[in-house]
């Protein structure tokens, strides 16, 4: 199966993580959580945001991006960032990938940035628009990954409950 790895760096809303950590158990994508966080793990609004998956998610903490990396040494790390020059969609994701995303009020260390230039990657947006909410830039970035991979190991169709797809010409 292929591996996609999520990593927040010093997240500060627990709704957002949350919700990412439900992205995350959703898609089978492993959650690297780098601290400090600006919440506790107990938070119930943490809890609440993933709370029927929580036993699915693939997590691991980390106590700064020193020893992220330390412990990641081969690890092909994609950044993403409202600085960066390329976008998200022109590139091609390995397996094992790590997208990297900053905290809610400042993103990533341009520090860190500078130190991986060719990948930085952003999601398109308006000029207008400061950034995207922190959980839905980790679910565009995932699902694009995804979508290049075509999916694996994931569910790619549905069914209906009281009718069949063949019915839909008798309604």
């Amino acid at each position: 199966m292929a591996e996609l790895n999520i990593v927040l760096v010093e997240p500060e809303i627990p709704q957002n993580t949350g919700n990412i950590a439900r992205t995350c158990a959703c898609t089978g994508a492993r959650l690297h959580i780098v601290k400090p966080m600006g919440f506790t793990v107990t938070d119930r609004q943490l809890k609440r945001s993933g709370l029927d998956y929580w036993h699915f998610l693939d997590l691991t903490y980390y106590e700064d991006l020193e020893d992220f990396f330390a412990r990641n040494p081969e690890a092909m790390c994609y950044f993403f960032t409202t600085k960066a020059v390329r976008r998200h969609s022109d590139l091609t994701y390995p397996d094992k990938a790590f997208l990297v995303f900053g905290k809610e009020t400042k993103g990533l260390p341009e520090e860190l940035l500078l130190q991986h230039p060719d990948t930085c990657v952003r999601i398109p947006m308006m000029d207008e628009c400061r950034s995207l909410n922190l959980s839905n830039s980790v679910a565009v970035g995932v699902y694009e990954v995804l979508r290049q991979w075509d999916y694996p190991e994931l569910r790619c169709s549905g069914e209906l409950h009281r009718y069949r797809w063949t019915d839909r010409n008798d309604l």
